[in-house]
């Protein structure tokens, strides 16, 4: 019986399964307006595992959307998002998000108004904070503007009804038309040009 030293069992364990990298699946949060609209642009962003439509930010506990859409709440829609973190990355989230808004609006986004059409960075941690307010610096001076984006510390994250999940799918021409009479992609365009809605594949 031939015996093998534990080190040359290592090499020869590293010849014949290479290490991998495994993919970690990390969280992000973003209020961008209309949280269908945000869930579908996401939704074709590489490297995105998974979308969910919610509230968060507010005193409500368990909000409805009738409690948000009140503006009593003190709740913004939001879409948190699941993603494998050897495809894509939070600076990369942060590019998308930055370039499918309207980051100088204060009051609401393109035809929604209100606190909860507000655009905010929910951050988890240090890191995160310190990157959302880096791109956020550069997004003023690119722009030549104040931004009215928000970043902020994540809180409870509130999963909205049933109904609104993947709401672009469900009610596809009901959606197409908000989403263009909201004016919301042409003011995207206005704003960033070229770089409008970087980084989303066409679906």
């Amino acid at each position: 019986m031939i015996r093998l030293t534990a080190a040359a069992f290592g090499l020869i364990a590293a010849s014949l399964f290479p290490a991998t990298s495994f993919a970690e699946t990390k969280t992000a949060i973003f209020a961008g307006g209309c949280f269908w609209c945000v869930e579908k642009d996401f939704d074709h962003v590489s490297g995105v595992l998974s979308t969910t439509s919610g509230y968060t930010g507010g005193h409500v506990k368990n909000p409805t959307y009738g409690d948000v859409t009140s503006e009593q709440s003190g709740h913004r829609e939001a879409v948190k998002i699941e993603y494998d973190s050897t495809k894509t990355d939070y600076a990369k989230l942060l590019d998308v998000f930055w370039h499918s808004t309207d980051p100088t609006d204060a009051s609401g986004q393109f035809c929604d108004k209100g606190e909860s059409y507000t655009p905010a960075v929910f951050v988890m941690s240090a890191d995160e904070k310190a990157l959302a307010e880096k791109t956020k610096a550069e997004v003023a001076a690119q722009l030549g503007t104040k931004i009215a984006t928000i970043v902020v510390d994540a809180a409870e994250f509130y999963p909205a009804e049933d109904f609104h999940q993947n709401y672009y799918q469900t009610n596809n021409l009901k959606y197409s038309y908000y989403r263009n009479a909201c004016g919301r992609d042409d003011r995207v365009k206005r704003i960033w040009g070229a770089d409008a809605h970087r980084g989303i594949e066409k679906g």
